[in-house]
């Protein structure tokens, strides 16, 4: 047996050598015929341009909606009611932008939104770490029923729920704090204490009044919500994570409180590294939802003072026009501002695109 298994090599060497000798011998036509005239390889040939055709049709249809958008925004007044003109701009006009960037104060808008959307990002995905960690890992009693509630919260239309978050934050008290200070106080055997604490001159009571705090119009609604596990999407972000969770290995955590490691030393130092792509998939999702978002932005900002992303959707002054066509030119300018919105986004992406890819592949979504 061993000499035969040495000779085997041998033999398909000899084999091998002697087939190409033979190959090369053969003429460069029958060469030729021989490669490519055959029925794999026009099977080959058919599904490659097939494929080919597929991937730039879908491409088309995806792309030809931005190319269009792009291809406006750089157009003057008289190109939409021009005939001829169609993608192309007879001229390149750069008015639109540069407009939207000084009369809707871009900038303005860009920082605000960064700083808010990159706060309640960072607070949410802490936040959801915690808590699906805890629903994926602990067993107690009603465990199934939280996850079912954060299931539901995904349910429900938030403009259910408008109303009622306004006031909440509106007339922000907790536990009736501010209504116990600025209100009747305490009344002890017919006395009354700690009545009117709380100053309400009219200078304090646009902040703090009997009723409560005013939060409208500021970073805190959104904060709160990010931190008690209500913002937007938090239902989401907390079923990714808890899919993910489930897939560590519980042998990690049993030699880490073996080696003498408490529940949050495990979490933040074995746990939360091996989170990170997941984490940065939860981060981007959040931000980009926070940073395009027009529902919360709306309710809780009621005045024009900080200007938002959403914000800058409008028609510039300096660019006000009444012309045959001046629906079309309005419809570009505001596409021109959605452009302007999203492409930040675009930006992080390119830059974000394997961890967003390898978060999902490791979210575990498909999982049972």
């Amino acid at each position: 047996m061993n000499a035969e298994n040495m000779q085997k090599p041998r033999v398909m060497k000899e084999s091998k050598n002697k087939i190409r000798v033979e190959f090369e011998r053969t003429s460069l036509k029958e060469r030729l015929k021989a490669r490519f005239l055959n029925v794999s390889f026009l099977m080959n040939i058919v599904w490659a341009i097939f494929r080919y055709v597929l991937l730039v049709g879908v491409s088309y249809v995806v792309l030809y909606p931005f190319i269009s958008k792009i291809a406006a925004s750089l157009m003057g007044p008289n190109d939409f009611v021009n005939a001829t003109v169609r993608l192309i701009p007879t001229k390149v006009n750069f008015d639109i932008y540069k407009m939207v960037f000084i009369e809707m104060e871009y900038m303005k808008a860009f920082w605000n939104t960064l700083f808010l959307s990159a706060s309640t990002a960072l607070i949410q995905t802490l936040m959801c770490c915690v808590i699906a960690y805890g629903l994926a890992k602990f067993k107690f009693k009603g465990n199934n029923y939280i996850f079912y509630l954060v299931m539901f919260t995904m349910i429900v239309p938030h403009q259910t729920v408008q109303l009622s978050l306004y006031m909440a934050f509106r007339y922000f008290d907790i536990l009736g704090i501010f209504q116990f200070l600025g209100g009747g106080g305490i009344t002890i055997f017919g006395k009354t204490f700690l009545q009117g604490v709380i100053d309400l001159a009219p200078e304090t009571s646009k902040i703090w009044s009997a009723t409560g705090l005013n939060l409208v119009n500021t970073y805190w609604p959104l904060i709160i919500l990010s931190l008690v596990g209500l913002a937007f999407k938090n239902g989401l972000y907390i079923f990714m994570l808890k899919q993910f969770f489930r897939g560590v290995p519980d042998e990690l955590e049993e030699s880490a409180y073996m080696d003498g490691s408490g529940v949050f030393r495990t979490f933040i130092q074995i746990i939360l590294p091996l989170s990170i792509p997941m984490m940065i998939t939860v981060f981007l999702f959040a931000f980009s939802w926070q940073w395009t978002d027009d529902f919360y932005t709306e309710l809780f900002f009621t005045t024009t003072k900080t200007v938002l992303m959403p914000d800058i959707i409008g028609i510039p002054t300096t660019l006000e026009t009444n012309y045959a066509g001046q629906s079309l030119y309005y419809a570009a300018i505001r596409n021109t501002c959605g452009l302007m919105i999203i492409a930040p986004l675009v930006i992080m992406y390119l830059f974000c695109q394997r961890f967003l890819v390898q978060g999902i592949e490791r979210s575990g979504l498909t999982a049972d």
